[in-house]
């Protein structure tokens, strides 16, 4: 989802411009190949997934859901929408519209809520890093304290930016430090640095806004906060590379949607509204632009980025319709509003190979499109976890990049009527277990039992952020 506003206005319009042009392959009847995967180890269709009922849940025979954890007080409001999960030991920390989550999952068929923070601003995306978790706010607020007003996007002064927490204390984080960054902050990734005190923070956000002092024209750039692991408070903007200068893509907006970084290989891989970019990182502070990509006919707003375990992949998402619409219903296809799948070259170039949308058709009620996810830690093979808002949680195999297919999912049936937001945001998989941030619903604890997927049960990890990647070892 994006920023209010011109945010939504891009939205709708690339839904229209997107839905009405180009031709794919129809996704209205799955192929015999998709409907099998789609029903899990049996391969047996259950029933469709546009005839359940209200909240009806669904999934394959390989997932089973076991556990929920439902948004409470002071989370009850209409838009106190769960976001984006970061993972660190034995909890989980759960980003919402009106602050954050932190959720004990020592016992993942138990989860214990630790502690909820009321501190409003959109979305909320978190990250962690030891001691510390960084918070995104994309929407101008009267001041950088949690008790501010939130302010219309063309007010002549407002504070968005990155909010820092002190998490050494899970029941009762204490805020330490704020920075303002142009155009706010929609997500944030972290990025070591060389000296182990030091942590970068690469801040993304679309604009510019007109007439907002906080977002000028022609933000063709990121934010990058340096912030100082022992002393927090003194967190500072230290470059705002322009990395996409001249770009054409997203009818003319500006900066970035998302960044994933692998530290290894000193990539990273940035989807930014209308084009897909691979960056090199070497010096974190100084990123260069390797290679850039475009999908006029079939991409309508690159949304997330994720790497392969070997550092020779990036799978693209396109939230098209910006998570708004009903993408996977019958009028869709395969292509609109999915992933796409591209190998990097020895020479650092990206090529496209296949493509990857569920295969469950879903009603037009539901908005439905690719969203957060990241990889199952499996050894020797690329399997990912992804959030499709209502259309649910996706398993699925892109080893062969051609040919990706889905082979588990779990998904529940449209929201009750008037109510068109909703769904899985993000999911991914941690030490054994899935687990998904649903907008509305809380947290979804799901485990997975297939062959293909077991050798994931002897990974573990101690702190986990989806857009930090690092390679993991059979």
């Amino acid at each position: 989802m994006k920023r209010a506003g011109l945010m939504a206005c891009l939205a709708m319009a690339l839904c229209a411009a997107a839905c009405s042009s180009g031709s794919g392959p129809s996704a209205a009847v799955p192929s015999s190949e998709a409907a099998r995967a789609s029903s899990g180890a049996s391969g047996v269709a259950k029933r469709a997934s546009a005839d359940l009922g209200v909240d009806e849940v669904l999934h394959s025979d390989n997932i089973t859901p076991i556990a929920n954890v439902p948004l409470e007080a002071p989370f009850d409001g209409p838009h106190s929408w769960n976001t984006d999960l970061a993972f660190q030991g034995d909890y989980v920390f759960a980003g919402n519209y009106d602050g954050f989550t932190v959720h004990d999952i020592s016992d993942p068929a138990h989860p214990k809520v630790v502690t909820r923070v009321l501190c409003p601003g959109g979305q909320n995306d978190v990250s962690v890093s030891g001691d510390l978790l960084i918070v995104s706010v994309d929407d101008p607020r009267a001041d950088d304290r949690c008790e501010s007003d939130s302010m219309a996007p063309s007010a002549k002064s407002g504070w968005e930016g990155i909010r820092i927490f002190d998490i050494s204390d899970k029941a009762k984080p204490e805020y330490v430090a704020a920075v303002a960054t142009e155009c706010g902050s929609h997500t944030n990734v972290i990025v070591p640095g060389a000296d182990p005190d030091t942590l970068y923070v690469y801040v993304s956000a679309g604009g510019p806004d007109p007439g907002a002092p906080n977002c000028p024209a022609p933000h063709d750039n990121i934010s990058i906060v340096e912030v100082p692991v022992k002393n927090p408070k003194a967190a500072k903007v230290v470059a705002t590379p322009a990395l996409f200068k001249g770009r054409q893509g997203g009818g003319g907006y500006g900066g970035c949607h998302d960044i994933t970084v692998y530290p290894a290989k000193k990539l990273a891989a940035a989807a930014c509204y209308g084009d897909g970019y691979l960056i090199d990182i070497s010096d974190p502070v100084k990123p260069v632009v390797l290679a850039t990509e475009s999908d006029r006919e079939n991409f309508s707003l690159w949304h997330s980025a994720t790497f392969n375990n070997d550092g020779t992949k990036v799978v693209f998402g396109d939230e098209l319709g910006g998570g708004m619409v009903a993408t996977c219903d019958s009028s869709g296809n395969d292509t609109k509003g999915a992933n796409a799948v591209y190998e990097i070259t020895p020479s650092r170039e990206l090529v496209r190979h296949g493509y990857f949308k569920i295969p469950r058709v879903q009603s037009p009620e539901e908005n439905c499109v690719a969203h957060n996810g990241a990889l199952i830690p499996v050894p020797g093979r690329d399997i990912m976890v992804q959030a499709w808002y209502q259309g649910g949680v996706s398993v699925w195999d892109f080893t062969d990049s051609d040919h990706p297919v889905e082979i588990g999912f779990f998904e529940r049936g449209p929201l009750r009527p008037g109510l068109r937001v909703g769904g899985s945001w993000s999911a991914y998989y941690y030490n054994g277990h899935i687990y998904s941030s649903d907008i509305t619903k809380g947290l979804d604890v799901l485990r997975i039992d297939d062959p293909r997927t077991d050798p994931a049960k002897d990974v573990t990890v101690k702190e986990f952020n989806a857009q930090t990647q690092y390679p993991y070892r059979g």
